[in-house]
Formats: structure tokens, sequence, C-alpha cells
């Protein structure tokens, strides 16, 4: 292994220093203001419940006390459900505040939590109502699917979110293609569009006041409406307006491919390196699933992204026209040169992750010799951006580490079987011997970035500047 001799650590430049710290104030002010939506919507469903009778009746020990509780249950599903929507609706507040990881986190999080209480409410309220009745309570579940307003578009809405939630579980959705799973995502959008009338039309909670009344329908509006203008309008209007297209289409290592876009005023799209779009191309069937894609070189005239041919959404690039017209959604993604307080940079990618890695060190501020890039790839022929490496080695003084062949077998899977005699820790200390003075940029797998991060900080890299974003969207 080589060594490298780095000069005397010093302090970032005053104006970097002062943009991140104006940078890290206004991440502060949008999660702010996220937390306090989310609070602030979730204490004023809890006191409608209160305002309904709600604390009274579960201190009594009779069917109407299961009932309460099936109410409550549902309230705070439907609360949920409501948070799914905003999530996965690319509102500007939440991207901002919580960040792609965060949200994709919560929101699989929240998914699950939602459906199990939606189901406590359908057995509790069928519970109650059956011990109140003095009847069966399967017989009363069939009641209420058959004579109750909306229940059959609920039982409906039911399960298409059931095929949601089964379809998400990790075993379940390693077996399906990207494409697939995708597309039955979508029908949870349907699910909880069908679920929503019986809600509204009534649940007592829901009708229990004129406050209560207007609160959820205005809050269901907001939502459905922030799904058409962030998934869809503004996409499409900011896309056209700028008449993104396809300039050029380059194969790129053994099995990947580099496509150039370009536009009107790129600038206003506000992307900055380390950021992702998602690429919906217009090129017949199948352009309406989009694809997430990381920028892998610093945006500028034209806007570059590098994929991995690994499906048949990745596969449509190889064979892209220039000339083809372009949709994204975005700029998404927090793992910027904002998150710098270091002053030297290394950057840790596998296989495609090292996409946002390249354009980062194309734009950062950085010496020669003050940035380190290292790849993992199971055979060199996989290598993405060979030449770009290239030039950054050449002009910026970019010291790069390839590390291919199959993954090593030992505790530190991240690591190349030619390295397996080294332990993670070890070898990052080998690599870099100051680790303090640096800023990690991770960019892989979950399960690839997760055993690498507890290598980093065992090897002395300051948890705080270890930045990391997975490829979830």
């Amino acid at each position: 292994m080589t060594t490298l001799t780095n000069r005397p650590r010093g302090a970032l430049s005053p104006v970097i220093g002062e943009h991140q710290g104006s940078a890290h104030r206004r991440a502060q002010a949008w999660r702010a203001g996220a937390i306090i939506v989310i609070w602030a919507t979730s204490l004023l469903v809890v006191a409608l419940w209160v305002a309904g009778g709600g604390i009274g009746a579960v201190l009594g020990a009779s069917g109407e006390t299961v009932t309460t509780l099936g109410r409550l249950t549902g309230l705070v599903a439907a609360n949920l459900l409501l948070y799914q929507v905003l999530l996965m609706a690319r509102v500007p507040l939440f991207e901002r505040g919580f960040g792609r990881d965060g949200i994709t986190r919560m929101h699989r999080f929240v998914g699950f939590w939602s459906f199990w209480l939606m189901g406590a409410h359908i057995a509790l309220l069928a519970l109650g109502y059956a011990i109140t009745a003095g009847i069966n309570p399967f017989v009363q579940l069939w009641g209420f699917v058959w004579d109750y307003p909306g229940m059959l578009l609920a039982t409906a809405g039911t399960l298409l979110i059931l095929l949601v939630v089964v379809t998400s579980i990790r075993r379940a959705r390693r077996r399906l293609r990207y494409e697939s799973w995708h597309l039955l995502h979508l029908y949870a959008y349907l699910g909880v569009g069908l679920a929503l009338p019986h809600q509204l039309w009534t649940g007592a909670d829901f009708l229990s006041s004129p406050l209560a009344t207007a609160y959820w329908w205005t809050i269901w509006a907001l939502a459905a409406a922030s799904i058409l203008v962030f998934r869809f309008g503004m996409p499409v209007l900011r896309s056209s307006r700028r008449a993104l297209r396809v300039a050029s289409v380059e194969p790129d290592g053994a099995r990947g491919v580099t496509i150039r876009v370009v536009g009107r005023d790129l600038s206003t799209l506000g992307a900055r390196a380390g950021q992702f779009f998602v690429w919906r191309f217009l090129d017949g069937q199948g352009w309406t699933r989009g694809h997430p894609f990381s920028l892998s070189a610093a945006p500028g005239s034209e806007l570059t992204l590098t994929a991995r041919v690994v499906g048949d959404g990745t596969r449509r690039l190889a064979s892209l026209t220039p000339g083809t017209r372009v949709i994204v959604e975005g700029p998404y993604g927090g793992m910027t040169g904002e998150r710098r307080t270091g002053t030297k940079l290394l950057m840790i990618g596998a296989g495609a992750g090292v996409a946002p890695l390249l354009s980062l060190l194309e734009a950062e501020d950085y010496a020669p010799g003050e940035a380190t890039l290292l790849t993992r790839d199971s055979v060199a022929e996989d290598a993405l951006r060979q030449d770009a490496i290239a030039d950054l080695v050449s002009r910026r003084g970019v010291r790069y580490l390839p590390f291919i062949g199959p993954r090593s077998s030992g505790p530190s899977s991240w690591i190349a079987a030619s390295h397996s005699a080294w332990n993670g820790p070890d070898l990052l200390r080998h690599l870099v011997s100051d680790p303090e003075a640096y800023d990690v940029f991770v960019c892989g797998t979950e399960t690839w970035m997760k055993g690498l991060t507890r290598d980093l900080e065992s090897a002395g890299f300051p948890p705080h500047r270890i930045h990391s974003e997975s490829f979830t969207v």
C-alpha cells in the first residue's frame, strides 16, 4: 500500500465555513418546521379523540370500551396513512427537513405501523359492536362490510394496502424486479383513496364536530394536492420549461452506461454535486417508471448520470437516442459538500455508488493529496467512470485506490477478498493516518455501508463526519 504525506491540518476557508454554517442553519430550520407540522397534526388528532369522550369511554368495562379503543387506533392509523402520502409526495418541507434517507426510514416504519393499527381498528370495532349487540364478531364484521356506507370500498382498499405491505417485506422485495415492485407499490395510493370515503362519511371522530370534519377534509385534500403538484405537475412543468433532452449515451465499463442531458438554464434546477434525480425518459413503453440515479459529474451546462445495467429499466438506458425528451423529479439528497466540516476528503463507493462521489470530487475545494477515492468492484471490467477518475487523479491530485475482487468472508465484508488478512479498522488507519481531519462520504448498498460505517468509527473517524446515503427511494 502507498502512504500519503499530508500537509498540516488547517481550517476551512472563512468563506466555505460561513457558507456551511448558513446551510446548516437552513437545514435545521427546515427540520424544525417538518417536526412541528407532524407534532401539531398528531396532537390535534388526540385532542379530537379526547373531545369525543374517548378517555371516559375507555375507563368503563364494556363493549363501548373496546369500540373506543377501535376508534383511537383508527384515528392513529388514518394519521399515519396521511404521513405516508405526504412523505412520498416529494413535499419540499419533508424532503429538506428529513433528507431522503430519513424519509425512506420513516416511510417504512410508518407504513408497517399504519397497517397493523388499521387491522387493530377493524378487529376492535367488530368486537366492540358485537359485545354491545350480543352477536358473533364475524357476523358484525360482515355487517360492517355490507351495510355501512363506503365499507366495500374500504375493504378493497385494505386488500390493496395488504398487497403493498407483503411485497415491501425485505425478503419479498429482493425477489421482485424493481419495475414490478414499483408498479405494485403505486397501488398504495389507490388503497388509501378507497379506504378514505368510509372515514369521512361514517367515522364518528371524523364527524364529531364541524372542526373535526373541516380538519380531515382539508388535510386529505392538501395531501392529494401535494401528490398532483409535487409528484406530477412540477416535474413536468420544470422539465418542459428547460427542454431537457438526451445529448449522448456512452457505454461505461462492461455493464454500465453514462448519459448526458442538456437543456436551458439548468442552474435554476438548484442541483448540487452529490444529489440525485428521479429520471423518466420519454422513449416509449415504460417511460412512466421513474428511476433514481445520482449525478456522476458536477452539474453545470449539462447533467450527467451513470448507471449499472442490472434490469429492464436500466437496460433501456443503453438504447436511448440523442434528442429523447427527459422528465426529472428533484434534485434530492443531502450528501453534499455542505456537510463538510473537515479539511480532507475520503470517498468510498461500491459499484455505481462511485457516481455521486465523483461529482463531489469535481465540485469540492481541496488541495492535491487531500482527497482519497476508494472503490469496490467485483471485476475490473465493471468499474465505472474510469476516464473521469483518471482526470481527477492527474488534474486535482486525487489519490485513487481501487479494490477489485469478491467480497471478503471476514467480519469486514466491505473489503475485497484480496485484503481479507486485514480487519477493517486497521486497513482504514493504514490508508489514512489522520482520520480526525477527514470528512468521509460513503455510497453503496445499505448492508455494505453499515459494515463500513462501523469500521470507520472504530478506526477513529468522527461519526459526525461520516456521510452516507442509500440508493433507496
